[in-house]
């Protein structure tokens, strides 16, 4: 809920009423609290919700050779490259890129391996990106069932994303 702004426009309890018995005080204030927070949490999750991730930015150097092994394991955790230089006499090349953090453990052994030690990467936290995909989708139409199946599941990378966290946290999946 980052960001996330509230305005409360009226406010009129059932104790402000002339008609209430004057013996019976107002609610107490957690109460209060509590029933404005849940009617909150109830509002987020009636919109589509949208997963944060937390993004590397990689630079990797690599020979020309193996520069096509290079994309595929990038490719593979979900990497986008941002750019690809030459450095100028060396026959080497600079490939800046961007890689979610979830994909990464072990991404600097599976790239070494992958071109017999060629490719040398560099991970440094860069920012926090929004997931555009709905974590709790599930198809309904017949054309969506068709197309994604009837669970849904299949190629939801924020759903993934999700039930990775769970299950390393312990929650239930």
């Amino acid at each position: 809920m980052a960001a996330t702004l509230f305005v409360l426009q009226d406010w009129v309890g059932s104790w402000q009423s002339d008609n209430i018995d004057s013996s019976v005080g107002p609610p107490i204030a957690g109460q209060i609290v509590s029933a404005v927070k849940e009617g909150c949490r109830q509002a987020f999750l009636k919109q589509p919700c949208r997963l944060m991730i937390a993004m590397y930015k990689c630079e990797i150097q690599a020979s020309a050779e193996v520069l096509g092994r290079v994309y595929g394991v990038l490719a593979k955790r979900q990497g986008r490259v941002i750019s690809e230089e030459l450095k100028e006499g060396s026959g080497t090349f600079v490939i800046a890129a961007v890689l979610p953090v979830a994909e990464s453990l072990g991404f600097a052994e599976e790239i070494r391996k992958k071109t017999s030690g060629f490719a040398m990467p560099q991970l440094v936290f860069s920012h926090w990106e929004t997931l555009q995909e709905d974590p709790f989708w599930v198809p309904t139409t017949e054309e969506e069932l068709a197309h994604f199946g009837e669970l849904g599941d299949s190629g939801n990378l924020a759903h993934d994303y999700m039930m990775s966290a769970r299950k390393r946290k312990g929650l239930s999946t």
